[in-house]
């Protein structure tokens, strides 16, 4: 039979069960239930599996209780610590400021902000000789952004005529709809997509919240896709052509009129 523990004249088993119960800190509360399951009769090495830590960690818990009562059970991490070591603000309030209307515009070389650029920011703003890379790094979190991966955008996208696109498509299919009132209207949109190389796009820092989006000018080679989708039922019509012309694209509409089933009595607007 395993020895009991001993432990000093502190506090009654059911004071003990009352502090494990009533501690707002959770390492407290650990070290409060390990002494009830002790006081209850439990081994120091049950009561640390029952209460999940190391059973030399418990020991020590214990010795220190028998020595010292209540006080050795204090989260001492909970204290403000006034040493050397902590992480002093390098920017004052303004500095701060100052720094999140700045991360708003391009960097002083013109590209995305980095935790290097910022922590060169940093040096000049302040006069410091030398701050670390990832000093950078966390004044980017302190004024709320993230590590992302953006959006991609074309830079020929034109968003203008994308709008204009939005408003007139509806004006288009209830005109078809008025000339054709006895035929099935159908909305298809297609687009064709080059499989090839595109550009890798890499994470950047952005405001929390807010998916940046990178420019980019995609290249490919060798194939095509060429995609049809009714959004309102999910129907899909995919075709694989070796290049794009005049030729090719008649031969896909071609098969597209045989898929979807176009006849006189169901017609189709396609929305590329």
């Amino acid at each position: 039979m395993s020895k009991k523990a001993y432990l000093a004249n502190h506090y009654s088993a059911a004071e003990l069960k009352q502090k494990y119960i009533k501690s707002k800190d959770l390492v407290e509360s650990r070290r409060w239930h390990l002494l009830w399951k002790i006081s209850s009769g439990w081994t120091i090495k049950n009561s640390a599996i029952a209460v999940g830590i190391n059973y030399d960690y418990a020991k020590e818990i214990v010795k220190k209780y028998n020595e010292l009562g209540a006080e050795a059970l204090k989260n001492c991490r909970n204290q403000q610590r006034n040493h050397r070591g902590g992480k002093k603000s390098i920017l004052t309030e303004e500095q701060m400021k100052k720094l999140m209307k700045d991360l708003e515009l391009t960097s002083p070389d013109g590209g995305l902000w980095t935790g290097p650029k910022v922590a060169r920011w940093i040096e000049k703003e302040t006069g410091k000789e030398r701050v670390w890379n990832q000093r950078g790094w966390d004044y980017l979190k302190k004024c709320r952004y993230s590590w992302q991966s953006p959006r991609p955008k074309h830079k020929k996208g034109d968003e203008l005529k994308q709008e204009q696109f939005k408003s007139n498509l509806p004006l288009k299919v209830n005109k078809l709809k008025e000339e054709n009132s006895e035929a099935e209207i159908d909305v298809w949109f297609f687009d064709e997509h080059r499989v090839g190389l595109k550009p890798i796009l890499r994470k950047v820092w952005s405001k929390i919240g807010e998916r940046p989006v990178a420019s980019v000018n995609h290249r490919y080679e060798w194939l095509y896709v060429y995609g049809f989708v009714n959004p309102k039922t999910g129907e899909s019509l995919w075709y694989l052509i070796p290049r794009v012309n005049t030729k090719w694209l008649n031969l896909v509409y071609k098969a597209f009129a045989v898929d979807a089933e176009i006849s006189q009595k169901k017609s189709i607007v396609s929305a590329r």
